[in-house]
């Protein structure tokens, strides 16, 4: 049975790709800050056994290692870093407050780079070998024509910029990296106004996952497998 990691599962597209996934039968490691209080997912999982949720805060490097020991003989066809912030508002020019930033960069940036480090073992002794990694349009330096947001879009073209450098160097072991647009989704962070349902994102994305290919390795995917500027 092929199986996913994805962090940030409590909710948004996190939660609908665990959901996504289990309809296509996979193992699943279902991870969050506080598993207690993750209702909708508790919920969903209820009297599966091939989900496990576990608590992650990605920001905490410690948590990370014991997730990694405890899954050390588990092998992982898709590591998804799907956990990130939008950060605080006013992040216009002229409005910057450094440990604010500091912190988005914690969790959007460094955070994915250490769960891939922790789990690429787990990611090489599969069969798939897939680490993904939820980037965003407004990472894009081609596409950055109205500003703002600074903290935001400078922490994932960053983490676009360590896909890139994954893809270089893990390529040897055969392991596929890529990142994701997930497009403007109704979800916490994405608000009530933008056009595309959870449902709708995370069902584009789990296809995309699915056909992925070795020539695939170091790309830049929107949700619904179009190929994106860096």
């Amino acid at each position: 049975m092929p199986s996913i990691l994805i962090t940030g599962a409590n909710r948004g597209i996190g939660l609908e790709l665990t959901r996504c996934f289990l309809g296509h039968n996979w193992k699943i490691f279902a991870c969050c800050r506080t598993p207690e209080s993750a209702e909708e997912l508790n919920r969903l999982v209820s009297g599966k056994n091939d989900v496990r949720i576990l608590r992650l805060d990605v920001t905490d490097e410690e948590q990370i290692s014991q997730v990694a020991e405890e899954l050390r003989n588990e092998p992982l066809d898709i590591l998804f870093n799907n956990a990130g912030v939008k950060g605080p508002p006013g992040q216009d020019f002229g409005d910057t407050n450094v440990e604010e930033y500091l912190e988005v960069f914690r969790t959007n940036t460094l955070a994915p780079l250490k769960v891939a480090e922790a789990f690429v073992e787990q990611v090489a002794a599969s069969d798939r070998k897939i680490l993904a990694c939820m980037g965003t349009l407004m990472g894009s330096l081609k596409e950055n024509t109205s500003g703002g947001y600074y903290a935001y879009r400078s922490s994932k073209a960053a983490l676009h910029m360590i896909v890139r450098g994954l893809a270089a160097d893990l390529s040897a072991r055969n392991i596929l990296s890529v990142v994701f647009h997930p497009g403007w989704v109704r979800t916490r962070m994405g608000g009530d106004e933008a056009p595309l349902s959870v449902e709708d994102s995370a069902a584009g994305l789990t296809r995309v996952l699915l056909d992925l290919a070795p020539k695939d390795n170091g790309r830049f995917y929107d949700y619904s497998g179009v190929e994106l500027p860096w």
